[in-house]
């Protein structure tokens, strides 16, 4: 019984749609109608600006990190698979969210978080957090896409899990948590192939024509 309502709550902590709530305060606004009409950090920093963009990146990642963390002490679910199946249940919150109909966002932030919240307990996982991250940032700082940047960083978890000999329930999270980005971002895959999705406006990156 502890282990499902450490779920549940878990899965409530991450279907807080940041993204929704934050556009509704600091412009009346409801985010999916405007930008990707994604519910997350990106198309926050698109529509909203950078900062109500950060706050949002920051709240997200939170997201995942207290389930993992915090909610697994409150409900003494503390062995390795039982913070895992909250990391899950966390993104599959934000993904799914059950407060705008089960639509929500795309699960990276919230991922990050749930990863970084499984290394404070988790050693082991440091490294493969460094090398996700790195692979992330080297990506976007390449090609200026949020989305391929996640996409590539995502397939390349499962197998950072591997190659640093992490234990079989953790090399599944890296694969479910790679599955979940994919199936997210299938409209971004199309637009990547199809040569119309937006890059970030930094200077160093050129506008797509």
């Amino acid at each position: 019984m502890s282990l499902f309502f450490a779920i549940f709550v878990s899965y409530l902590i991450g279907a807080v749609p940041t993204a929704y709530i934050f556009g509704k305060l600091y412009k009346k606004i409801d985010i999916r109608k405007h930008g990707s009409g994604n519910v997350g950090a990106t198309n926050v920093f698109r529509v909203l600006g950078k900062w109500p963009g950060i706050i949002v990146l920051v709240l997200d990642i939170i997201k995942g990190i207290i389930p993992v963390w915090l909610i697994a002490d409150v409900f003494s679910v503390t062995l390795p698979l039982e913070r895992i199946v909250l990391a899950v249940s966390a993104v599959c919150g934000h993904n799914w969210t059950i407060f705008l109909g089960f639509k929500g966002g795309k699960g990276i932030a919230t991922s990050l978080g749930a990863l970084i919240g499984l290394t404070i307990v988790i050693e082991s996982i440091r490294f493969v957090l460094l090398l996700t991250v790195f692979t992330w940032l080297l990506c976007f700082l390449l090609s200026g896409f949020v989305s391929l940047s996640s996409i590539f960083a995502s397939i390349l978890l499962p197998g950072f899990m591997i190659i640093t000999d992490q234990d079989f329930e953790l090399v599944l999270l890296g694969i479910v948590f790679c599955a979940f980005v994919v199936i997210r971002h299938k409209s971004n895959i199309k637009r990547l192939l199809s040569g119309r999705e937006p890059k970030v406006s930094l200077p160093f990156f050129k506008k797509n024509n």
